[in-house]
């Protein structure tokens, strides 16, 4: 079955995340996902938020930026919103927005070395290894967590990039894709992680998660067209209408590949909290 969620977009003030994660819980949304992008929200701070105000809901954090992020801090807060939450978070990490990173000083020369490097560490981690390394970006000198995960603790890529799609392939265990991406995006994203799949000999199922942008409502339209002008990649693909508009673009991406679909609303949504349950109520039943 796929699975489906909703976004709780930083745009909106923190204090706004309580009603909308009860909302979502409530309304027996599967997954809502937070981001952490420069300088609106903590994306762990306010996963650990929405986790504790719920009783079921699962949230994810697509996605942490590496250049902000000592691998070993990424590894304890990981690990203890696992320990505190068990099957209920899933988080991802990537690039993050280059122009940002520059403004915090944490640019890196080689973005792909960076994530390479964080992700080969984080998982080793989070897998209850202890960790030696001396690489360009991480390095770590026998650093082992106290508290690991007492399960699974995938680790999901953000990738649009090829390069980066196919190291999502090699080093991560799913990966994120941004909103405007297509069936056609999906496609190429697919055969990119099985190149590096293939390259690093890693055999088993490596999950697309795939943002939807979709607005319901009389202005919807003209809100996602907005959105979509202003985007920078993916393939200019978004939906607006009601349920069973956003249900044929959510079947179109699964059809294509995608494992999750996470509608992603427009930054101007004028009512969140009805988001999450126009997503849970009405567009859920006609999604296998």
């Amino acid at each position: 079955m796929t699975t489906l969620g909703a976004v709780f977009r930083p745009q909106n003030a923190p204090e706004r995340l309580r009603s909308v994660a009860l909302a979502a819980d409530a309304a027996g949304l599967e997954q809502l996902w937070l981001w952490e992008d420069c300088f609106l929200e903590s994306g762990i701070a306010a996963a650990s938020a929405a986790l504790a105000w719920t009783e079921r809901l699962h949230v994810g954090v697509g996605l942490l930026p590496v250049p902000l992020r000592n691998v070993a801090l990424t590894a304890m807060e990981s690990a203890t919103l696992h320990r505190l939450f068990p099957g209920r978070v899933t988080l991802a990490v990537g690039h993050g927005v280059q122009d940002w990173m520059g403004q915090v000083g944490a640019r890196a020369e080689s973005p792909l070395t960076l994530l390479r490097e964080h992700l080969e560490a984080l998982r080793a981690l989070l897998g209850g290894e202890s960790v030696t390394v001396a690489g360009r970006y991480v390095r770590l000198d026998g650093v082992a967590l106290d508290y690991p995960p007492h399960g699974p603790a995938p680790v999901l890529s953000g990738a649009t990039g090829p390069r980066t799609l196919r190291l999502s392939g090699e080093a991560s265990d799913g990966s994120v894709l941004v909103a405007g991406t297509g069936p056609d995006g999906v496609r190429r994203a697919h055969t990119l992680v099985d190149e590096g799949r293939t390259a690093a000999a890693r055999t088993g199922h490596h999950p697309l998660v795939v943002y939807l942008l979709a607005a319901t409502g009389p202005d919807a339209g003209a809100r996602v067209r907005a959105e979509l002008a202003a985007k920078k990649g993916g393939d200019g693909f978004g939906v607006a209408g009601d349920a069973a508009a956003v249900a044929d673009a959510v079947r179109a991406l699964v059809e294509a590949g995608a494992d999750s679909v996470v509608l992603e609303p427009t930054a101007d949504e004028p009512d969140t909290e009805a988001f999450v349950r126009f997503t849970a109520e009405e567009v859920r039943p006609l999604v296998p």
